[in-house]
Formats: C-alpha cells, sequence, structure tokens
C-alpha cells in the first residue's frame, strides 16, 4: 500500500481548524490498584474503547490489538492465544506446563495463557498496560497486562439485540438486557452471544471449506448490590464455549490444506467472580474471590497430509492435548481515605494480600508415544503489596511500589519426572510524575518485573530415549531454567492540547532483561523421516527491548475524530547460544517488529449517517529465535460505513479491504512434504483474508 496512505490521517487533520473541535471524553483505567485518568496514570497504557470495538466489527482481542503500540499476538491456534508487548511474550504450547509473560485479566479472573477467552460481546473497554506490572499483578505480568472489562449493570432498563452477516458463512447474534431488580438497590446485567464463521481455508483432501471454523458461544450475567450508602458487592459468572477447528498450515502454503486429520482449538470456561467494596472511617476495603475452570483441547494432523500422498516416504501422525485447568483466586486490598492519608494527608496508599492456585491437568494422545501422556502441574502464588503516591510539592508526586511473591510448584507426569521448584520473587516501581499545568504531565520511572523458573518435563523425560552423544548433550543444555527479572526505564509525557480537543500521549522506554526465558526447540529427525520437536525454555544472558510509543486522538470537528498511534521498537539478544550452539547475540528477538502503526479517521456525514477508515500495519519480523524465517511487513485497511438514529444502528463494514496477504505464525527449520522428500522449507499460517459483512443493533 501506498506509504503515504498511512500519514492520511494525520495530514486530512493538518488542515481542519481547532476553532470548532468538542473535547474529548475522559478515559479511566480500571486495572490500578484505583480507577485512575488515563491522562494522569504514569506510564504508557492503551485503551480500546466499546465503540471502537464496534466500530471494527470486532469479536476477538486479535481484531482490536494492533490498536495499540508495541503490541502484537501469536497464531498457531484458531484463535490468537498468545500475546507479546514490547517484544516480549510466548507464542506457543505444546507439553510443557507455560509461566504467562503477559498477564490477561476477563472482569477480575485470570486466563492468562489461555487467549480464547477474550472474546468481545458486551465489553465496556480493553486496558492494554505496557511494561512490567511486577506491583500490580506480579509474576504473569513480566512485560505487561490486558485487562477485560465488561459492561456493569444499569439502573434503568434496558434491551438491545444485534446481529452480524458476512462472507465466509460468518454470523453472529447476541441479546444484553439490564436494568433494576428492586430499584436502586440490586440491579442485573446479561448478554448472550453466538458466533460462527466456516473459516478462511479449504480441505481439498476432504471437500470441505470449514476444517478451521469458529463456533463460539459467550454468556455473562452480572449482578450488583448496593447493600449501603458505602457498601457494593458485584457478582459475574461467566460461560465461555469456543468449538473452533484447527487446519491451518498448507504444504504448499495456500489456504488450501490436505489434512486427512483435521483438529480443534476448543475451550470450555465457566468462571464466577465476586467483588466487595467498602468505605470504612479509617479506609476503604476491596476483597475479591475468583473461581476458573477451563477444558482444552488442542489437537492438528502433525503430517498436514493424507495417506497415499507419496508412497515410500510419507507418514501419517496426530497430536493432541486435552488441558485441564481449575484455579482460584483470593485477595484483599486497603485503601487509605480521606481520613488515613500519611505524611500530613499528602500520601495515599494501598496495602494487600493475593493468593492465586492453579491446578492444570494434561492428558496426550499422539501417535508416536507408546501409551498416553499424562501430567499434573499445581501452583500456588502467595504475594503481599503495597503502593504509596505521596506528593513532594505542588506539582510533584512520588509513587512507590512493592510486590513480595512466594511461588510454590509441583509437576509430576506419567514418565516418572518430578519436580517442586519453589521460588521467593520480587517486583516493583519508583515514579516520579511532574504536572506541568492543567491537561500537561511528564513523568519518568523505574520498575522491576519478573518470571518464575521451573524445569523442562519433556527434555528430562527424553534423556533416556537417544544414544548419540551430539543429542544427549543438547538435551544436558536445556534440564531446568532460572527465573528472569526486567527492569524498565521509561520516561513520558500525556496531555491534553488545542482547547482539550486532542490528547497526545507520548513514552519511551529501554528494557533490561537478566537471564531472560526463550522459547525453543529441539529439531531431531526419526528414522523414518519425520521430525520430532523437543520444545524447551532456556536462558539468554541477557537482552534488550527499547523504543517509543505515541498515541493521538483528535475531536477535530463535532464531526471529524482522527486518531494516530504508533510503536517503534529495537529488540536484541545478548550473549545468547541456543541448544543447537547457534550464537544468536546481536539478533533481533522473535515477535518484535520494528514498527507499527494505526491510524484513522471517523466522519459524521450528517442526518446519522457516518464514515470510517483504519489504517494498520507492522514491519517484518522473526517467527521463532530458532530460525530465520520471518513475517513480511504488511499494510491493512479497513472501513465501515453506517447509520445511526434513535435505537436503531445499521452499518456495512470491511476488514482488509485490499485482500493482502500476510502471516501470523511460521516455521522454517524442517520439512513436512514427502512429495519433497522432506526438504527444509518454510511454512506460514495466513492471517485473516478480505471480509466484510452487515451489522445490526436496536436497542429497546
Amino acid at each position: 500500500m501506498n506509504n503515504y496512505l498511512r500519514l492520511l490521517p494525520v495530514a486530512v487533520a493538518c488542515t481542519v481548524s481547532a476553532a470548532t473541535a468538542a473535547e474529548l471524553e475522559e478515559i479511566l483505567v480500571t486495572a490500578e490498584f484505583r480507577p485512575t485518568s488515563l491522562l494522569q496514570q504514569p506510564t504508557s497504557t492503551s485503551v480500546v474503547t466499546q465503540e471502537d470495538i464496534r466500530q471494527r466489527a470486532a469479536q476477538h482481542l486479535e481484531d482490536i490489538l494492533n490498536l495499540a503500540p508495541n503490541v502484537n499476538f501469536a497464531g498457531g491456534t484458531s484463535r490468537a492465544r498468545f500475546f507479546q508487548i514490547r517484544g516480549i511474550g510466548e507464542r506457543s504450547q505444546y507439553q510443557e506446563p507455560l509461566n504467562a509473560s503477559i498477564g490477561l485479566i476477563v472482569d477480575g479472573v485470570d486466563f492468562s495463557g489461555l487467549g480464547t477467552a477474550g472474546t468481545l460481546f458486551d465489553v465496556e473497554q480493553v486496558e492494554v498496560l505496557r511494561g512490567p506490572q511486577g506491583t500490580l499483578h506480579g509474576a504473569n505480568a513480566l512485560a505487561g497486562l490486558i485487562n477485560v472489562r465488561t459492561a456493569a449493570p444499569e439502573n434503568e432498563p434496558a434491551l438491545a439485540v444485534e446481529g452480524t452477516l458476512g462472507n465466509y458463512n460468518t454470523w453472529s447474534t447476541g441479546i444484553v438486557g439490564t436494568g433494576p431488580l428492586v430499584k436502586d438497590s440490586l440491579l442485573y446485567r446479561v448478554a448472550v452471544q453466538e458466533y460462527r464463521s466456516d473459516g478462511y481455508i479449504e480441505n481439498d483432501y476432504l471437500s470441505r471449506d470449514d476444517t478451521n471454523r469458529r463456533d463460539e458461544t459467550s454468556v455473562r450475567g452480572k449482578l450488583r448490590w448496593l447493600t449501603s450508602d458505602s457498601a457494593t458487592l458485584d457478582i459475574t459468572a461467566f460461560y465461555l464455549d469456543a468449538d473452533n477447528g484447527f487446519d491451518a498450515f498448507s504444504l504448499d502454503n495456500t489456504r488450501h490444506t490436505l489434512s486427512d486429520q483435521p483438529g480443534h482449538d476448543r475451550q470450555e470456561s465457566t468462571a464466577l467472580a465476586l467483588d466487595w467494596q467498602q468505605s470504612l472511617n479509617a479506609f476503604d476495603l476491596e476483597a475479591t474471590l475468583t473461581l476458573a475452570a477451563s477444558d482444552t483441547e488442542y489437537s492438528y494432523d502433525e503430517d498436514w497430509s493424507f495417506v497415499g500422498i507419496a508412497p515410500g516416504w510419507e507418514y501419517s501422525s496426530f497430536d493432541q492435548y486435552l488441558r485441564d485447568r481449575d484455579s482460584s483466586s483470593a485477595q484483599l486490598r486497603l485503601l487509605s481515605n480521606d481520613s488515613s492519608r500519611l505524611l500530613g494527608g499528602r500520601s495515599d496508599w494501598v496495602a494487600g494480600v493475593y493468593y492465586l492456585g492453579d491446578r492444570e491437568d494434561l492428558h496426550r494422545r499422539y501417535t508416536y508415544l507408546d501409551g498416553d501422556f499424562y501430567s499434573r502441574y499445581d501452583t500456588d502464588t502467595y504475594a503481599a503489596f503495597g503502593q504509596m503516591d505521596t506528593r513532594l510539592a505542588e506539582n510533584l508526586s512520588l509513587l512507590t511500589g512493592l510486590r513480595v511473591e512466594r511461588r510454590n510448584t509441583d509437576y509430576s507426569d506419567s514418565n516418572a519426572v518430578a519436580s517442586d521448584p519453589g521460588k521467593t520473587l520480587w517486583g516493583g516501581r519508583v515514579t516520579l510524575e511532574y504536572t506541568v499545568s492543567d491537561g500537561h504531565m511528564l513523568y519518568g520511572g523505574l520498575s522491576r518485573g519478573y518470571r518464575a523458573n521451573g524445569v523442562n518435563a519433556g527434555i528430562l523425560a527424553s534423556m533416556e530415549a537417544f544414544e548419540d552423544p551430539a543429542i544427549i548433550t543438547q538435551l544436558e543444555r536445556v534440564q531446568t531454567f532460572d527465573e528472569e527479572s526486567l527492569l524498565n526505564y521509561e520516561v513520558g509525557y500525556k496531555g491534553l492540547l488545542l482547547d482539550g480537543s486532542m490528547s497526545l500521549r507520548l513514552a519511551a522506554f529501554y528494557m533490561d532483561r537478566r537471564d531472560q526465558q526463550v522459547k525453543g526447540s529441539l529439531v531431531i529427525q526419526r528414522e523414518d523421516n519425520s521430525t520430532t520437536f523437543l520444545d524447551h525454555v532456556s536462558n539468554a544472558a541477557e537482552g534488550t527491548n527499547y523504543g517509543l510509543e505515541l498515541e493521538m486522538d483528535w475531536r477535530a470537528t463535532e464531526s471529524l475524530s482522527l486518531y494516530t498511534h504508533l510503536g517503534l521498537l529495537e529488540t536484541e539478544f545478548k550473549d545468547y547460544v541456543n541448544a543447537s550452539g547457534t550464537d544468536l547475540s546481536g539478533r533481533e528477538q522473535a515477535h518484535a517488529p520494528g514498527y507499527q502503526y494505526a491510524a484513522g479517521a471517523r466522519y459524521d456525514l450528517g442526518g446519522g449517517f457516518y464514515a470510517r477508515l483504519d489504517l494498520e500495519g507492522k514491519d517484518d519480523f522473526y517467527f521463532s529465535d530458532r530460525h530465520d524465517l520471518q513475517a513480511p511487513a504488511f499494510d491493512l485497511l479497513h472501513l465501515r460505513l453506517g447509520y445511526a438514529s434513535g435505537n436503531w444502528s445499521v452499518a456495512l463494514w470491511g476488514r482488509n479491504l485490499t485482500d493482502e496477504d500476510y502471516f501470523v505464525r511460521g516455521f522454517g527449520s524442517f520439512g513436512n512434504d514427502p512429495r519433497k522428500e522432506y526438504v527444509t522449507e518454510p511454512y506460514l499460517q495466513y492471517g485473516e483474508p478480505r471480509t466484510f459483512g452487515v451489522y445490526g443493533r436496536y436497542s429497546f
């Protein structure tokens, strides 16, 4: 796409007079200990609102994350399950347990590593906090946190229905109801959605076009009990059933597959969250309790082909991972109020304790195993944390925070591997905030995040399966891995310009990673020419990630709104030799594009009609740290034409209108095509092609 198109919204903005501009609405970030104005929060954060979600016809987090600078996601699944912030984050999970680097919280429930749960129906806003959240959330947020907050119950009765029809046999229907069960005291909200799509793959061997389908049901119920003028109890119940197919890779690198045993990417989750908030004389109290159960299936046709494709060369293999995770969490926070601030009323404080327990059972069925594989991975996390916000002078404030976390793990499996590593970890932050004038703020600070240590159980279980000394040496290098720490240095500016019509947010950061955890895979060829992969985590000595993030939102006139979001990123390994003996020192890290941008404009045409144009793109990036295959740079164009009047809203929408080919996952270190005698070649998973449809919503 022509590079000048990327700058179109900015160019248009420069020609619009600010004299007719309207002020922007205030946005609150709810992931912090206290709800905080986005422009007063001294860290780099993106907020995607409900309006943005609807305008982009977004069904899942993967449809909106390109709006956030320096945020990426990985394919290899039916939905983006793994996320990267500033070049840090997981890209896949197979047999090994996962310690997430990016936290995913949905209405207070921790779904880190289970990104399929990130559906967006009736979501109020999505908050992306970049940088380590060592004080706020701990080990699951080494590089950042994605907080999804759904809409709250309302005191006035309301009912809305909506639906979408699109190409690839895509449709959805949803209903939302809210109102009082007891006026001004007990409020409810219920949201139900069904989403279906055949997906974008055709299986030529089976003559089917739905082997990579999406079949998703979400149900959410909320109660808000206003027990008194000073106390509130919120109860959220959530159910997700994602019965998606997984048939994404083609031997010919097209959208046409040849699999005879297409896989699945399923997730069924139920969750319950209770949040009690009470204002007392001495302080405010907040207590939360969450329970969640997720049953997942991830399976695929490993040979991507059928019996008979190349007699004498072919193999046939199917791999299935059935993973059940039960989790519970409890948190108690005490927050200062007007009567309990410290240092003469100049210091607000928060203190609290936290517990998270995960119980994860894996059942793996695999063609090349003598018997089914079973493992159990239990994790108990205990934490104590505190934060103080102190006004040092009229325009100068100091924010300090500390979190100490004890993480105990217990792993055992059917290969007689057992391990129970435990570790005490800590994180924190120190930030100075300077208010230049009303609506303008500068900040600078240091934050520390951490990620737990562990063992590579698959490596330990394979030690006796090989006799080749070279292979044994490779395995011995990666039996265990150490914890990782991350220091993030950041300075930034946030402010309102042009009489409050433009919001500008700018951040520069430098991240110093110590004992950096790196996902790798040893590629070992079997006697029948097929390939086995032994996934593992190892430590690079050091790594650096640094860059810039810019977000501009401008209500240029009553009719025209524009935005430009830009992320620049440089990453590098230092002193890192991978398990294959390759020195990667100086190379860029995986899933860390050098630039990302999103820009757009919405224009109200009058009479209820409007048009919205969005452009987004990324630089090329490495898919993995163990091979050199890269995703090419790409640019995408989205358009929406709509009409809204009274209770009605209808729109025509299109995404990737130029039908550009881009890729979300790639392999480059093995061959899988028996027709070519398994010559090593790249294999790529395509992103979403051109999609379009019609949307309608009616509110009663």
